[in-house]
């Protein structure tokens, strides 16, 4: 008898310490993904949508904490954005499991002075932001602004205790040259940015240069032929923006692309390389530079400023889409 109990204490201790590594190694493997918060308006155009999806795709890479949206000047009202950020979800088999919040409709300085009030524009999103922030986890949490910065700079005033527990990874700008859309959407949004000490990294878009992430381009043949299917397929069909019904991501990408323009051959994923840097900072040139100020349109750089931040250009446009469509092949979803 007492031979059998050892045995059974033995296994017993053996099945125990599995457990244990695994848990350990459930742990260790968490610890290690990068904490990221996507803030998108996502009904602008079509790279919102491709951002989000290769984004949940990557649970590998990713800890997801949740998607913030914002309203620019195309695309609708604040619940035109949610709505298609919510589509996307969908289509990508996780409803329920990613939270999503409203946030601002207008501009910085329309709300600043508001954020100590219990209710105001984007305080769902700003809120969750802070949350976020201060959860009790010792990774910083990567927020990845992919429109205008007016969520993420209302979080910092309202709260500036989450400045050193945040990333900032922001697509945006043409620097060193003025304009671009995220930008233009709420330019008094960067200064608060600018000018404290949170890590602020822009991801440059400068239009029809190779140094920026317009260079970063799907091309229409590519997307008929790869996407079709893509994705895990759900059983209630989601209603697309432009009509339609779809169970898959996939087929969701091609009539975006449908819709984009008639003439298009081909059309950057400006947002969805944003994400793509965070995965693998290898795919883009980090340059630190002393933090500039964007003063009367145009930036004017501050050689002596002790400030730094940083840019994201030269972007590895073959290895970046070829992890995209690979990703949408070989996706990885949050379990």
């Amino acid at each position: 008898m007492r031979k059998l109990f050892l045995f059974l204490l033995s296994a017993c201790l053996v099945v125990s310490s599995c457990q244990s590594k695994s848990t350990d190694s459930a742990q260790n493997s968490r610890s290690e993904k990068i904490r990221i918060l996507l803030d998108t308006d996502a009904n602008n155009e079509l790279d919102d949508q491709h951002a989000i999806a290769y984004m949940l795709f990557n649970s590998h890479i990713f800890d997801v904490e949740g998607i913030t949206v914002n309203r620019t000047s195309n695309g609708g009202e604040i619940e035109k954005h949610y709505e298609e950020a919510a589509r996307v979800v969908k289509l990508c088999g996780l409803d329920g499991k990613i939270k999503i919040f409203r946030g601002a409709s207008g501009n910085y300085e329309e709300i600043k002075n508001d954020v100590k009030n219990e209710k105001f524009d984007g305080s769902d999103a700003v809120n969750f932001i802070i949350e976020r922030a201060h959860a009790k986890d010792k990774r910083k949490l990567v927020l990845v602004p992919v429109g205008k910065l007016t969520n993420i700079a209302l979080a910092i005033t309202k709260d500036p205790t989450i400045i050193p527990k945040v990333r900032i990874v922001w697509l945006g700008t043409n620097y060193p040259e003025p304009g671009e859309y995220n930008f233009v959407n709420d330019i008094p949004a960067i200064k608060p940015l600018l000018e404290s000490n949170v890590e602020f990294e822009m991801v440059m878009v400068r239009y029809h240069k190779e140094t920026g992430t317009d260079a970063v381009k799907a091309y229409l043949k590519d997307i008929r032929e790869i996407m079709p299917g893509k994705g895990p397929h759900i059983a209630t069909p989601v209603i697309g923006r432009h009509g339609g019904s779809f169970t898959n991501f996939g087929d969701y990408s091609v009539s975006l692309f449908k819709n984009f323009r008639e003439d298009a051959t081909t059309r950057p994923l400006f947002d969805m390389a944003a994400v793509a840097i965070v995965k693998n900072p290898a795919w883009a040139d980090r340059v630190e530079i002393p933090a500039p100020k964007f003063e009367n349109d145009q930036w004017i750089d501050q050689p002596v400023n002790p400030r730094k931040i940083v840019i994201w250009e030269n972007f590895k446009k073959d290895d970046i889409m070829a992890d995209f469509y690979n990703i949408m092949e070989n996706y990885h979803l949050p379990k």
